[in-house]
């Protein structure tokens, strides 16, 4: 069996994947608040968890591999939408949900085994919290209940700072029912204008926090194999995560191995509104203020391009050149049945998700003409599978104009006249066609804004 290799960012190192149960590998990745459309850089640790997913499918059997990405639907943001909008939060979420689907769907990514909505849940969190408050983790006041980060004295390993760190570069809520400013929500008081529940200690609601750590448990119990998010989650959520699930279920170790992505960039900047750089994904799916639209299997090879612990840069160019290869690889293997998966790609997949070495892989069997193996390989990494190749209905078959293109080029050899060729040339290229011309011949590649029905008339 193939051996996985994954960097655990609780050991700060690349180490051996063993599973607690080879037949029930069981994975978690927090998912999205849903109150608005997914921006671009949410889509990096879904596009690395599905490829981890298939992985690790491939590798135990698609039967023996769990994966859960939670919704969370009750929050602060989404009740402020929902009084800035006068909307029903339900219709809000429910709505938001389908365009998360829809986005995700759109980049190739395959919908996890369990979605739980935290609406659905509750009593699985006041059960824990119940535990916690009975342990000496957690402490009621004033109608809140918090966890005591006193209580747990390997609080902060996973991020690896101190509490004084903490404390010194998180915002910290100051609140006078709390003992000790580290202390995090874990159930708060409702008004009759918000989302609230029946509890032990009156009608509210719960924390960010204790969503994750009773819908995972509720899943994959006390002890699962892999945990994973934006590194922007490691500290205070994944903390804070560790810390109420350890005690509230000591018998277990809850996740093995944490995953964080890195951030994503824009142009070489910090995606952000203020620099007029910030797209969500249906933005670039659809196009948006100019921009040609980016079809979702071009999106999903730029992401793959970059290492997921490595910070990504988003540009038209990277764009431009996945299109083009996309393009290639699709005509090359059209009609070819999928072969056996390369034993390189699948080295490079089990090396830490190495997807850019193993895109470097496919580059060297696309040169190799051996087209059963790319098929096969490229879809373990989400790639070159019928459900993406939708966007490819105007790739049509440029040869009769490249060969048209060679023919007036001998002709303009001999004559030394060019005018027909480069006539040619600038309608091909107006089409969005990169004609490239050699001694070899002529090669015809559509690009980005490809459009076919440009062509038609062209003689």
């Amino acid at each position: 069996m193939v051996q996985i290799r994954l960097r655990n960012s609780k050991t700060r190192s690349v180490e051996a994947f063993t599973p607690i149960d080879p037949d029930n590998v069981r994975i978690y990745l927090c998912g999205p608040t849903v109150y608005d459309r997914a921006h671009l850089g949410n889509a990096r640790n879904v596009i690395m968890f599905d490829v981890l997913y298939r992985l690790l499918r491939h590798v135990y059997g698609a039967g023996h591999v769990t994966y859960v990405r939670n919704f969370t639907d009750v929050d602060d943001k989404i009740n402020a939408r929902a009084a800035a909008t006068g909307r029903p939060i339900a219709e809000i979420t429910e709505e938001t949900i389908g365009w998360y689907h829809d986005d995700m769907d759109a980049l190739g990514n395959l919908r996890p085994d369990h979605e739980p909505r935290a609406t659905a849940y509750i009593a699985e969190m006041i059960a824990m919290i119940s535990d916690l408050i009975a342990r000496g983790h957690a402490y009621e006041a004033e109608g809140h209940v918090l966890f005591s980060v006193a209580s747990y004295p390997a609080y902060g390993a996973l991020s690896g700072r101190s509490v004084e760190d903490m404390i010194a570069g998180a915002r910290v809520e100051v609140a006078p029912y709390k003992r000790d400013p580290m202390d995090f929500v874990l159930w708060k008081p409702s008004t009759d204008d918000l989302p609230g529940w029946d509890s032990p200690w009156g009608r509210g609601r719960p924390g960010w926090h204790i969503e994750c750590s009773a819908m995972s448990y509720a899943l994959l119990g006390e002890s699962f194999d892999i945990h994973g998010g934006g590194n922007d989650l490691m500290f205070p959520h994944h903390e804070n995560e560790v810390a109420q699930s350890c005690c509230a279920h000591p018998e277990g170790g809850f996740a093995n191995i944490w995953m964080h992505n890195e951030m994503l960039q824009v142009e070489g900047k910090k995606m952000s509104k203020s620099l007029g750089n910030f797209f969500t994904v249906r933005d670039v799916l659809d196009g948006h203020d100019g921009m040609a639209p980016v079809p979702g299997e071009v999106i999903r090879f730029v992401f793959l391009s970059t290492h997921y612990s490595k910070p990504m840069d988003w540009t038209a160019k990277k764009a431009a050149e996945a299109e083009k290869t996309l393009r290639k690889w699709h005509a090359m293997v059209e009609g070819a049945e999928a072969g056996a998966v390369h034993p390189d790609v699948l080295a490079a997949l089990a090396d830490d998700l190495n997807t850019a070495g193993a895109i470097t892989v496919l580059h060297r069997l696309a040169g190799e003409g051996d087209a059963a193996a790319l098929k096969a390989s490229a879809e373990l990494l989400g790639l070159l599978t019928e459900e993406m190749a939708g966007w490819l209905g105007d790739n049509v078959d440029l040869s009769a104009h490249a060969d048209r293109l060679a023919a007036a080029r001998a002709a303009a050899m001999e004559s030394k006249d060019f005018s027909e060729v480069d006539r040619l040339k600038s309608a091909l290229i107006e089409a969005g066609i990169e004609v490239r011309m050699s001694k070899s011949g002529v090669e015809l590649v559509p690009g980005p804004g490809f459009d076919a029905a440009r062509l038609e008339g062209l003689s």
